[in-house]
């Protein structure tokens, strides 16, 4: 009889269909009944794991039934519901990025913060729907391959004793990661209920994730590295990038075709799917965009898309780069929301000596120089949009060039904040983490390093290599903030604004509100 592992999450929405996901126990025949239409498609099957995606037309509450029987909702939770978006896109979209999967008891709480995401799903349980969100963008770090929990380290010595002992090793883990972090029955409510758009970052995968062509080399010599970002790649596929695609966009899938024809399970295609997509990154695309009303949604691939190539570095890859342009100027966008798990604005200070350390790393103060400063590179993370000068200001000005508001939401620093270009209608909306937040110490630690010492050199260095000022300037306008947050932007009020909210014992309180003010 067929259990549901994981799911529904409602995935893709739009004004007309919406995709419900799940995880199966075994191959089974799954419906969607909405409104008392019944919508069937059969599972796919990888790693002995079965999956389905099934498309609904119609908008209420649904029920999930496999095999015939009926597994959601469950009996002790409000029923999930599908709404439609409106013919203007969305009004509300909730974002955030970094969430650690650990238990809610109270060390952990101590240790970890209220998951403000798990709150969420438990107010909104007693809110009316007009209130709720119409879209959550999880901006990276979803699962944290390399750091598991104590019961995923759990599964992993029950299962082998070989190395990586202390991180994830393939496929079956990382389903059983996805599992642990995706079926707390308040995540499960709030993901099966609010329409969800994922992008990766390195903790999906590993720490400093493609950070530099050195790191690439280091790690080819590691012997468990191939089995791990083939899997990590291929179980994003399935658990994350697959919502992501519109209907149309999934039956042109060749790949999910190949699954979905075949009898028989389907791991080797994926994992050779998983492997092209790291070794030759031109030839797959996890970027995606969607029109939303009169909005853009980007979602930007800024892990996978990097060319690393020494001299020639860039965040995307020039076949990526083109297929980012043609979405900026193509017509019917009144504004764009882009979605980049690394921040495209960082505090000035600190956006300088990533300048300035790529420059070293490249050579500009000699070999010697240029080894110290890869190693720094990769040991305090010095790998964000400013760490690839190229690609920032060919960027900023393709973006100051569009005449229109540009919207740029991130994660990935752990502390949320706002930053603003001068004179341009372009802002940077940072929030991270959802739950993993920095120590005390770290916290004081980033704002001396981040906010004052780097303020004070972080130009000087940049001038002592020699490196040309960026296209447009920016500050930091509101924050940081450290706490555990999910930030929601406004696109229904003028001017545009957005709140970060966190959660405590009481429940979700208010951070901050800010209107983005053209």
């Amino acid at each position: 009889m067929p259990e549901l592992v994981v799911g529904p999450l409602l995935r893709y929405v739009d004004e007309t269909s919406a995709s419900i996901w799940v995880e199966t126990s075994e191959p089974c025949e799954v419906t969607v009944e909405v409104g008392g239409v019944e919508t069937r498609a059969r599972t796919f099957s990888v790693h002995g794991h079965h999956y389905a995606i099934v498309d609904v037309s119609g908008e209420g509450t649904y029920e999930v039934r496999l095999g015939g029987r009926a597994v959601w909702p469950l009996p002790d939770q409000p029923p999930s519901h599908i709404r439609l978006l409106g013919p203007g896109g969305p009004r509300r979209v909730m974002f955030g990025s970094c969430r650690t999967s650990v238990p809610h008891d109270m060390p952990h709480t101590v240790s970890h913060g209220v998951d403000v995401l798990r709150a969420y799903g438990c107010t909104l349980m007693e809110r009316p729907r007009e209130e709720w969100p119409d879209m959550l963008l999880l901006l990276g770090d979803q699962v944290y391959a390399d750091e598991p929990s104590a019961e995923m380290l759990k599964f992993i010595a029950g299962r082998r004793d070989d190395e990586p002992k202390t991180e994830i090793a393939d496929f079956e883990e990382y389903a059983e990661l996805y599992r642990v972090a995706w079926t707390d029955p308040e995540i499960r409510w709030i993901l099966s209920t609010v329409p969800s758009a994922m992008i990766f970052d390195d903790h999906d995968l590993r720490d400093d994730f493609n950070t530099s062509a050195s790191w690439r080399e280091k790690m080819a010599g590691v012997s468990w590295w191939r089995r791990r970002v083939v899997s990590g790649l291929g179980a994003y596929w399935v658990y994350q990038h697959l919502g992501n695609l519109s209907p149309a966009e999934r039956a042109s899938d060749e790949l999910l075709g190949k699954l979905c024809a075949g009898e028989e399970d389907g791991a080797d295609l994926l994992d050779a799917f998983a492997e092209h997509s790291y070794q030759v990154p031109a030839d797959n695309r996890w970027s995606y965009c969607r029109d939303l009303g009169d909005t853009r949604l980007i979602m930007l691939d800024s892990r996978c898309a990097r060319q690393l190539t020494p001299g020639d570095r860039r965040m995307i890859d020039p076949v990526e780069w083109e297929w980012l342009t043609e979405q900026l100027h193509r017509d019917g966008a009144e504004r764009f929301v882009i979605g980049t798990s690394v921040p495209f604005l960082l505090p000035a200070g600190i956006h300088h000596i990533q300048n300035w350390n790529e420059a070293l790393a490249q050579g500009a103060w000699g070999r010697r120089v240029a080894r110290w400063s890869e190693a720094l590179r990769q040991a305090v993370d010095l790998e964000h949009w400013a760490a690839f000068r190229r690609s920032f200001e060919d960027l900023s000005r393709l973006l100051a060039a569009l005449g229109k508001p540009v919207v740029l939401l991130s994660g990935d620093v752990h502390y949320s904040y706002v930053a603003k270009a001068k004179g341009l209608p372009i802002y940077q909306l940072v929030c991270s983490p959802i739950r993993n937040p920095l120590s005390r110490t770290l916290r004081l630690a980033n704002i001396v390093a981040q906010f004052g010492l780097a303020t004070l050199i972080g130009g000087s260095l940049s001038r002592l290599a020699r490196i040309p000022r960026p296209p447009f300037s920016w500050r930091i306008i509101h924050g940081p903030w450290f706490s555990n947050a999910v930030a929601g932007l406004s696109l229904d009020t003028v001017p545009l604004s957005v709140r970060w909210d966190t959660a405590g014992t009481n429940g979700i309180s208010e951070i901050s509100t800010v209107e983005l003010t053209p």
